[in-house]
């Protein structure tokens, strides 16, 4: 017995219809936005990237009528712009969640406990690699690299760091990013929708009251390169090898304040912003 093409999923080749146009009052819209926003450039096609990033904030994902809608506002094709938004991961191709939980799956961060992390929100959660839960909450994917290796494993939400993450921590994250709960991560503002944040990406302010006072710098881990370059002292725990010929100076290693927010390298850290046996948002001024 044999199958057909279309049974089996098979494409002809046939050509596909061009994408619908945003309903008039939307593209109205997005055209105002949108020239604020080439406005800011003396080469228009340099405005792509914030464009795509204005064109997902309004459906969730870079649509086909989205690609055609920036093609068209900077005299693009629309496999130029394709090419664009293919090319980063930062770009959605399909429907996904309010908030991206992405979990760092590279080397350190797995090592420290992000491939742990990982697999328990998938249990957790009942989905797989880049899909969504049933209530359109949490698209779920593995990440590289977060860039945010001294504080491994690291969890993050809408480009937004929640630090030092174990299994449990990271349930509680998702927990409550489903309930609507008030999650701050450990450095930056307070969550936002997946679509709100790509506006902000567009360019366009953040029009919560506070937000933009709640933003943060690198963390101390990652300051710790740059104190040593000005010749300043930065306090540091340092861990002998057990039994090595430094075991009876262990009573002289540093031991950090509460106040201190340290880094995995340090040692695996039981917190998160969205634990409640810890206080939400760092625990140390940005930069000191």
């Amino acid at each position: 017995m044999t199958t057909s093409s279309s049974e089996r999923g098979v494409s002809l080749g046939m050509p596909e219809l061009p994408a619908p146009a945003y309903p008039d009052d939307v593209r109205a819209r997005l055209e105002a936005d949108a020239r604020e926003v080439i406005a800011r450039y003396p080469d228009s096609r340099s405005a792509l990237l914030p464009l795509l990033h204005l064109v997902q904030a309004e459906e969730g994902h870079v649509t086909r009528t989205g690609m055609r809608f920036c093609a068209d506002m900077l005299d693009l094709t629309t496999a130029e712009v394709t090419a664009v938004a293919t090319f980063y991961t930062m770009y959605r191709r399909k429907p996904s969640g309010d908030y991206q939980v992405g979990v760092c799956t590279n080397t350190l961060c797995a090592v420290m406990g992000g491939d742990a992390i990982f697999e328990t929100l998938q249990e957790h959660l009942g989905v797989g690699n880049g899909e969504t839960t049933d209530d359109g909450k949490v698209t779920l994917e593995h990440i590289e690299c977060n860039a945010a290796c001294d504080y491994a494993p690291v969890v993050m939400v809408n480009w937004e760091f929640f630090d030092n993450q174990t299994p449990t921590s990271a349930k509680h994250l998702v927990d409550d990013l489903r309930a609507g709960r008030p999650v701050q991560p450990t450095r930056g503002a307070r969550m936002c929708t997946f679509k709100e944040t790509a506006r902000i990406l567009a360019g366009f302010p953040d029009e919560r009251p506070g937000a933009v006072e709640e933003g943060g710098s690198a963390g101390p881990a990652s300051l710790v390169g740059l104190r040593l370059a000005r010749g300043e002292a930065a306090p540091a725990r340092v861990v002998h090898p057990r039994g090595g010929p430094h075991e009876e100076q262990q009573d002289r290693v540093h031991e950090p304040s509460p106040a201190e927010h340290l880094s995995s390298h340090d040692a695996p850290q039981e917190t998160s912003a969205s634990d409640p046996a810890h206080p939400a948002g760092p625990t140390a001024e940005e930069g000191e």
